[in-house]
């Protein structure tokens, strides 16, 4: 499709086929692929820094394979947004964004992968290690395709779209912002350009899509003020050869240690970040929705699972998932092709080893503004999407997502001093009550969505509804999956058992005793209060 002088949206044929592009596909395109360039330059980068994994091994193998199912959750994401516009007939729906969940990334290389081979000095091992856990999420998102519908019915839209809210706010916004304002000279003209673009909803001239000009601004300003002596851009110093590399099964290295105990350790992070995937996936479906978009919750679960089991298959030990930000392409005017033209383009460039070149060329704080804008506009959906007076439950929501990130903040500034948060936390004291702020970021998407809806049922008087978020809460308490942690010599460890966070546990429960008296003496009143009816 393509937009006529009028803004209209008009259809053509090409081959017999029916064509679903319109100029918004271009910026949403820029937006998506930037987002799944920096996972797969992470990967790149982290994997045989951390992991010790071969150069080989990742350009040949993992990488393909990432970007196999990247291609298939795109293609399978445009169909499912084309048979919605069929259905509806309407024209401006949005293809559902996804790529490789960006969590599950760093838990897999710092938690799994980099541990095995620290460990060991075996690269391989890490690697199938790391395929098993893929493999176990992939179980996982499938499995929770088939609960999912009855989540999303049961829980408050403020809860579900508060935790995005603060992963976006952090992470996206501020986290990227801070990388803007620290190269002024070739990142700051670009994000007002995108800005401008996206929340005027204007076009530059020529009908040019605001983040292709955005992203050609940053390049020329950076390779100008490179050439005049201005030290703003250095392009990598690595050399890369252009070679052909197929995707290829793996599943000898798949199921290797299907029954070692070797892999099957590290089931305590591979299985909350499966159920956080399950449960941002959920998130998004409902920001979704929000946004304009109802899709079926089980084929769009259905299909985030195969995608992770497919890239296991092929030797990428990384998740994927239905991302972040929806309703941020869809204002960008990106439609149906976005997805399409970011999978077969992510598809090349990794078949190729080609994706690195890239960086060559574009300075990435160019790019940062699309990532600021999914950030900010998420962030303001989560309060505009909900009845006025969830807006509290909202952000109490982002509570958790903010202790993590200051978390992240504190270990990152101590590491760089060459001190460790074990060492440095008993000096905190009262001035900064760190264990508060350890144990509200342990599983923080998912106390995120709790808090925000006990906090929604407490608002609308539904005190039993919220006595059973309550209890919830208590029982994830209880064996680990939220607020436990040990704080170890390398960092904090997740905390799974019986009586993970007891304390945690007992007040929780005790305030679903309180909720549950608080009902029964509502009832009581609300009985008072009738009329009583005397004889005729």
């Amino acid at each position: 499709m393509h937009e006529d002088a009028a803004g209209r949206e008009v259809s053509w044929t090409v081959h017999g086929l029916r064509a679903l592009f319109v100029r918004g596909d271009i910026d949403g395109f820029f937006g998506l692929f930037i987002d799944n360039l920096l996972q797969l330059m992470l990967i790149a980068v982290l994997c045989p820094l951390v992991c010790g994994l071969p150069q080989e091994l990742v350009i040949g193998r993992i990488l393909p394979g990432a970007a196999l199912s990247i291609l298939f959750g795109n293609i399978f994401y445009a169909w499912q947004a084309r048979r919605l516009m069929l259905q509806t007939g309407r024209t401006d729906v949005t293809a559902l964004p996804y790529g490789i969940n960006t969590p599950s990334c760093f838990a897999y290389i710092f938690l799994i992968m980099g541990p095995v081979y620290q460990e060991t000095q075996d690269p391989t091992l890490a690697w199938q290690v790391g395929l098993l856990a893929c493999l176990l999420s992939g179980v996982m998102e499938t499995v929770g395709a088939f609960v999912g519908d009855w989540l999303r019915r049961h829980t408050p839209r403020a809860a579900l779209l508060t935790a995005l809210a603060g992963v976006a706010i952090t992470f996206l916004a501020v986290g990227f912002v801070f990388q803007i304002f620290a190269h002024p000279l070739i990142a700051v003209v670009p994000m007002m350009m995108i800005l401008t673009a996206y929340a005027s909803r204007r076009t530059f001239p020529g009908g040019l899509p605001g983040g292709l000009v955005a992203v050609l601004t940053g390049v020329v300003l950076a390779w100008g003020l490179r050439l005049l002596g201005i030290p703003v851009f250095e392009p990598p110093a690595e050399q890369y050869v252009l070679a052909l590399h197929m995707p290829t099964p793996v599943p000898s290295d798949l199921f290797a240690l299907l029954t070692s105990q070797r892999g099957w350790q590290y089931l305590a992070i591979i299985f909350p970040m499966g159920l956080f995937n399950v449960i941002g996936s959920l998130q998004n479906l409902e920001s979704a929705e929000a946004a304009g978009d109802r899709y079926e919750t089980k084929p769009s679960l259905v299909a985030n699972g195969v995608g992770t089991l497919l890239a296991a298959l092929f030797g990428s030990p990384f998740p994927t998932t239905i991302y972040i930000g929806h309703p941020a392409w869809k204002a960008m005017g990106a439609r149906v092709g976005y997805s399409m033209i970011n999978g077969v383009v992510i598809w090349l460039l990794c078949l190729i080893g080609g994706m690195t070149v890239v960086l060559h060329i574009v300075p990435i704080e160019a790019t940062l503004g699309i990532l600021l804008w999914i950030g900010i506009i998420m962030t303001a959906q989560a309060f505009q999407a909900v009845p006025q007076s969830h807006a509290l439950a909202v952000a109490f929501g982002l509570i958790p997502a903010l202790a993590t990130w200051a978390l992240q903040l504190i270990e990152t500034s101590l590491r760089k001093a060459g001190a460790s948060l074990f060492d440095i936390a008993p000096k905190f004291g009262g001035e900064l009550y760190i264990h508060g702020v350890i144990a509200l970021s342990q599983g923080f998407l998912l106390s995120a969505m709790i808090l925000a809806a006990i906090l929604v049922f407490i608002i609308e008087r539904q005190f039993l509804s919220a006595a059973a978020w309550l209890l919830v809460a208590a029982a994830l308490s209880f064996v680990g999956v939220i607020h436990a942690y040990e704080l170890t010599p390398v960092g904090v460890q997740n905390a799974f058992g019986f009586a993970a966070a007891p304390e945690f546990a007992f007040t929780y429960g005790l305030s679903a005793g309180l909720l549950a008296i608080f009902h029964l003496t509502q009832n009581q009143a609300d009985a008072a209060r009738q009329p009583v009816s005397g004889p005729p």
